[in-house]
């Protein structure tokens, strides 16, 4: 049986998905292949349930949950960090993103969401995400919303850092940002829900024991970044959490949709599905 899995064209999900697409793991007689996009067109593809499985942002899983349930494994969470803020020196006066104008990567995002929960007012200017900082630094905008290597980046870019999302939903809730997970079509039943799951699992459990070989996968996907950097940023994505998200990675995802919805940000009261793998 063929499966899509859909996901971004980054190193961490490289990282994860690297024994998956390089035979390293048995694959239960299903048939995977691989789709590379940004994670908010595959935001907006899962509202047409276009992948039995696929990467989201969990701010869009409050549209999606008729159609799709959680996996436990494949998150990625801010453990004290996140998607960051960041302006040209001086922009922002000291004055925060209040009234400003950010350039975001999209309104399906979770950093979108995270940063209307920190400030709610700003204006959002939608950008490609690998152009928010050229945005930021040409003065197309006042301050961008960061996500993947930019935030290892953004210094060498002659930017500074305005907040850090993760540092500040820590210290409000004392758990980590959820960001993104894996999500899988409900149409597939349980039973292939849980065996598709289980193979995803093995594969970042695989990246994880055979790291150095798994990142040389990873390299290909750093966007210039050196081993160093791909070996960082994979680190604060991929890791225990990545293989199974527990207790806390659960209920941060639904404490991270609850306020939203509170806020008036989500329309619909959303309590997360999960599949357990």
């Amino acid at each position: 049986m063929r499966i899509m899995v859909a996901h971004s064209p980054d190193s961490d999900d490289a990282f994860m998905f690297h024994a998956l697409v390089n035979g390293k793991v048995e694959t239960g007689g299903y048939r995977f292949e691989n789709v590379l996009s940004d994670i908010e067109t595959l935001n907006r593809r899962a509202l047409e349930g276009a992948y039995e499985v696929t990467a989201i942002s969990y701010h869009a899983y409050a549209q999606l949950h008729h159609r799709y349930a959680l996996l436990t494994t494949g998150s990625s969470m801010g453990e004290d960090y996140g998607p960051i803020v960041v302006s040209r020196p001086g922009a922002l006066k000291g004055g925060g993103p209040a009234g400003k104008r950010i350039a975001i990567p999209g309104l399906m995002t979770s950093a979108y969401l995270a940063l209307r929960l920190y400030q709610p007012d700003f204006q959002p200017e939608v950008v490609p995400f690998d152009r928010i900082l050229e945005a930021v630094r040409t003065g197309t905008v006042d301050a961008g919303l960061v996500i993947h290597e930019g935030q290892l980046t953004f210094a060498e870019e002659g930017l500074e850092l305005v907040v850090d999302l993760g540092k500040w939903w820590r210290k409000e809730t004392g758990l980590p940002l959820p960001l993104g997970g894996n999500a899988i079509r409900r149409d597939l039943g349980p039973e292939r829900m849980r065996e598709i799951g289980r193979v995803l699992k093995e594969s970042i459990a695989y990246g994880l024991a055979h790291r150095e070989e798994a990142l040389d996968h990873a390299q290909s996907y750093g966007r210039g970044l050196d081993r160093q950097k791909v070996d960082r940023f994979v680190g604060m994505y991929v890791n225990a959490r990545t293989v199974d998200c527990g207790p806390d990675g659960r209920e941060a995802v639904r404490l991270f949709l609850a306020r939203g919805h509170a806020a008036g940000i989500i329309a619909e009261a959303v309590v997360p599905d999960w599949v357990e793998c």
